[in-house]
């Protein structure tokens, strides 16, 4: 039986980590799974870490994983944990980058000036002396060092969330109908408006005021991920209306009824630690969906081939199809008119992919096509001219 691309890929990382021991402590694939930036917790990593779990609980040997063992706990995500631990990740020597960020907190830590924004009780309340730094990469590479676990309101960090959730959900051209794109050279709370009678941008607390009310509040996708979080605590949202007169005025100059919801989401505490996950769950939302497409979308009109392969003979098709998105595998077919039966170099299928992975939407896309599809004999002269009016005719 032939051995498709996922045994070779497990076998592969089973071998890099094992370092040519026979089985592997569970600490050790834990620490160099660390070592990458990949944190267990790691929603993308979640049916691993629940095998090695159950794996944990159900074998005698529970310490220790064989190939075997190994391969089942990771089937699931072999290719982003191939990713990281090939270091294809944007920073390939976190630990190296880490220890350097490290260095650069300490050096920060010994500054002593400035004071704690009294305006707010609520700010007022926090001690000088704390002090942490949290990150995130795109992909996902995570890091923490100081008080970072401590919570403080988000404040004015709230807005650019705010704004991508408006963007995301009605677009960008509609949130700009009501608000603008351009800086005001003004305080961030000043009541004050462009020549078009709108804010100036989505940063100052008037064009704050205006995304709020875009965003239905029943419906508001930040409230609904932090109430997911489970925090109990009191948010002390009295704070910001005792001295949130500037912003009522704001409020009623734009004649907007939301003041409340941007008051509350102002003031509502989080850790740091989290609201670093809230943006890279954002970003991770917003480069495996939207921007995926557009991306797709924007090298289609330009004339590229989509059916180009990376050096294991893959083609966007294939990954489209092992990660099942679906949007992109129907962009690639019914405008790209791709070929759905291209081959990687263990054989393997865009087809055997989604089967693998478990997409069966996209295995069933995949089939319908297939049977529909008639395969170019278009020689190479040409190839580009035909490649753009091929993708154009398929979009429109």
């Amino acid at each position: 039986m032939k051995q498709g691309l996922l045994p070779s890929l497990e076998d592969l990382l089973f071998y890099t980590i094992a370092e040519g021991q026979e089985k592997i402590p569970v600490h050790k694939f834990i620490t160099a799974l660390k070592s990458t930036g990949l944190r267990t917790s790691d929603p993308r990593l979640k049916e691993c870490m629940d095998m090695l779990r159950l794996t944990l609980q159900t074998t005698s040997d529970g310490v220790m994983l064989d190939k075997d063992l190994f391969k089942k706990c990771v089937q699931s995500n072999i290719v982003l944990l191939t990713q990281a631990f090939r270091r294809k990740f944007v920073i390939p020597d976190f630990m190296s980058f880490t220890s350097h960020i490290d260095e650069l907190y300490e050096s920060a830590k010994k500054q002593s000036g400035g004071k704690v924004a009294d305006y707010i009780p609520q700010l007022a309340k926090f001690s000088p002396d704390l002090w942490g730094v949290s990150l995130c990469t795109v992909d996902g590479q995570r890091h923490s060092v100081g008080d970072t676990k401590v919570p403080f309101c988000l404040q004015s960090c709230v807005k650019p969330l705010k704004y991508a959730i408006a963007v995301n959900d009605l677009g960008t051209e509609y949130v700009h109908r009501y608000v603008g794109k351009e800086p005001s050279g003004l305080r961030f709370n000043k009541l004050f408006l462009n020549e078009d009678d709108r804010p100036h941008n989505p940063m100052v607390n008037a064009g704050a005021i205006v995304i709020t009310s875009l965003i239905k509040v029943k419906n508001g996708i930040l409230l609904n991920y932090i109430i997911h979080l489970e925090f109990s605590e009191f948010f002390g949202f009295q704070s910001e209306r005792e001295s949130g007169d500037r912003n009522f005025a704001i409020g009623y100059y734009l004649k907007e009824k939301k003041v409340n919801f941007f008051i509350v989401k102002c003031i509502l505490k989080m850790m740091c630690w989290v609201l670093f996950v809230v943006c890279e769950d954002l970003i991770y939302f917003i480069l495996t969906s939207a921007i995926c497409f557009i991306l797709f979308l924007r090298f289609a009109l330009s004339g590229m081939d989509m059916e180009q392969r990376d050096y294991d003979s893959r083609t966007a098709l294939h990954v489209a199809a092992a990660e099942g998105h679906v949007d992109v595998v129907k962009f690639l077919l019914e405008a790209c008119k791709v070929n759905p039966f291209p081959k990687d170099r263990w054989n393997n299928t865009p087809m055997d992919e989604a089967l693998h992975f478990g997409h069966h939407d996209v295995f069933k896309i995949l089939q319908e096509y297939q049977v529909q599809y008639t395969p170019s004999e278009d020689n190479n002269d040409g190839k580009e001219n035909r490649t753009v009016h091929k993708n154009l005719d398929g979009l429109l």
